[in-house]
């Protein structure tokens, strides 16, 4: 098996929280930075100009020939480390001085590969400008390298992250056809829209045509910058099985290897911190319910929440807010429940749903969003379950974090995480896990049937609860890292014999 000597890794979310993918690569990070000390090299877009990245750590002697160097050749660039577990090298390339040459990028898109960028809109221009940057840097760092060290020609694998880097991807593919590519798709951009227009998207995947969507979805140039990137890199790749068949039928490509998602239980407190840390967050919790709805709840009351991006069909919330609805109509139900929908979004008005206690939290939980004031990892331990009923979910990071966290939770089976879980012989929550089929047309079950879970789980006994969340955590170490890591040694196999085969 070939082993890359450098991996140089691009993602709109390096140092740039605004998603699921900075949980992908920065619990992923540590483990390569062990495998490949400093040899695994992180590139984002620089946001930030003169204000601080809260992210990243920079440090001016690090590197500092190759910055110098990039500036002589007008790339600006700043580096240091990721400031999260395993403190990567991190590049930040500032993309805003190639929006003056955007026409002619685009021009010679079309020209080598027949991308559309005719109808580009939204944060089209924004990230191909710096997918654009980031492949100019990957430029000069392989000259930099290969300069750099022993005259041994380096094995130097490029991975991309979504369509916002497929630009940057085709760029080297034409300049340094010596480095292997790898490209990522966390969920492709016409199934996230098809499934967001509230089209049924899995019953007639068969029959859909992704060029003949993107039309008709004003999508054309994601899709095709998606699909050309997907065609033209040496390893193609996805995070799930049901994801990977969506790319065959919409991208008209299968793709070379599943890279599941997997977790860092770095940022899992232990033993005594985790009981303190799980008492502060029920406490907070608790305490700015009783506030905002003039109740007195203890302890004793239920804690469930959902979080995610602020999708109300494809991530569940639609599903989850109809459940609670249910729950508080049951007369079956003997606790109370609070339930929080933990998603950035506009503010709803306090309506009383009796035995059941709904409150939007409709802030990034950055620790200091002036409502709960903690971070969304210091805040998740306290809840008794978590609900996840997604639509559209190509693997589903929440679950996955709530058992790490050892809380149980509810997803369903159009979730790439919920499959897993699956095929781990786990689908019920005294496993720490309720896998819920979902379907185009069930949303009347999957309702009734995330009431009946917490309705069951409400009745647990204390020793019932404590072996659900030892379960819950049990799962959780089967998605370490340091198993899912293996799916990527062979991509990096993959992406380094093409490259050199094309270059023999």
């Amino acid at each position: 098996m070939l082993v890359p000597d450098y991996i140089i890794e691009s993602s709109w979310e390096v140092c740039n929280k605004v998603g699921g993918i900075y949980t992908v690569l920065s619990t992923r990070a540590k483990t390569l930075q062990e495998t490949f000390p400093d040899r695994i090299l992180f590139i984002g877009p620089d946001c930030w100009g003169e204000k601080p990245c809260p992210y990243f750590i920079e440090d001016r002697r690090l590197m500092a020939d190759w910055r110098s160097s990039c500036a002589e050749e007008g790339l600006q660039v700043k580096v240091g480390r990721w400031d999260i577990p395993g403190q990567p090298i991190a590049i930040l390339v500032d993309f805003q001085p190639y929006f003056a040459q955007k026409n002619d990028i685009y021009t010679r898109l079309w020209e080598y590969y027949g991308v559309d960028s005719l109808h580009a809109y939204g944060d089209y221009d924004e990230a191909s400008m710096f997918s654009y940057a980031a492949g100019l840097a990957v430029e000069s760092l392989y000259k930099w390298i290969e300069e750099g060290e022993e005259r041994r020609e380096k094995r130097i694998i490029y991975h991309a992250n979504e369509w916002m880097t497929g630009l940057g991807l085709l760029y080297i593919n034409k300049v340094l056809p010596q480095i292997g590519t790898i490209f990522t798709t966390h969920a492709t951009s016409i199934g996230r829209s098809i499934s967001g227009n509230n089209k049924p998207l899995y019953d007639y995947l068969f029959a859909y045509n992704g060029d003949q969507m993107a039309g008709e979805l004003n999508m054309q140039s994601k899709h095709s910058i998606e699909k050309q990137t997907a065609w033209n890199a040496d390893c193609f790749t996805t995070v799930s099985d049901i994801t990977a068949r969506e790319c065959v039928e919409l991208l008209d490509k299968p793709v070379d290897v599943v890279l599941p998602n997997g977790f860092d239980d770095s940022f899992v407190p232990q033993s005594a911190t985790f009981t303190r840390k799980r008492r502060a967050a029920r406490r907070r919790m608790i305490e700015v319910a009783n506030r905002l709805m003039g109740t007195s709840y203890g302890d004793e009351v239920l804690i469930v929440s959902t979080s995610g991006r602020f999708e109300y069909r494809n991530k569940g919330i639609d599903v989850f807010l109809e459940a609670m609805s249910r729950l508080g109509r049951d007369p079956r139900l003997e606790k109370d429940i609070l339930a929080f929908v933990m998603v950035p979004g506009c503010e709803m008005p306090h309506r009383d749903e009796g035995k059941v206690k709904v409150i939007f939290v409709p802030h990034y939980l950055t620790g200091n969003d002036g409502m709960l004031n903690m971070t969304y990892y210091d805040l998740v331990l306290g809840n008794d379950l978590c609900i996840y009923p997604s639509y559209y979910e190509p693997w589903g990071y929440t679950p996955l974090e709530a058992i790490a966290f050892k809380v149980p939770c509810i997803t369903t089976d159009l979730a790439g995480f919920g499959l897993w879980a699956q095929g781990e012989g786990v689908d019920n929550i005294e496993q720490g896990v309720r896998v819920i089929h979902r379907t185009d047309y069930n949303y009347e079950q999957v309702a009734d049937e995330i009431k009946d879970t917490v309705m069951l789980f409400a009745s647990f006994d204390e020793n019932k609860v404590k072996n659900a969340r030892q379960q819950a955590a049990k799962l959780s170490k089967k998605a370490l890292w340091k198993h899912f890591i293996r799916q990527y040694e062979k991509a990096y196999d993959l992406a380094l014999r093409k490259a050199e085969a094309r270059m023999a």
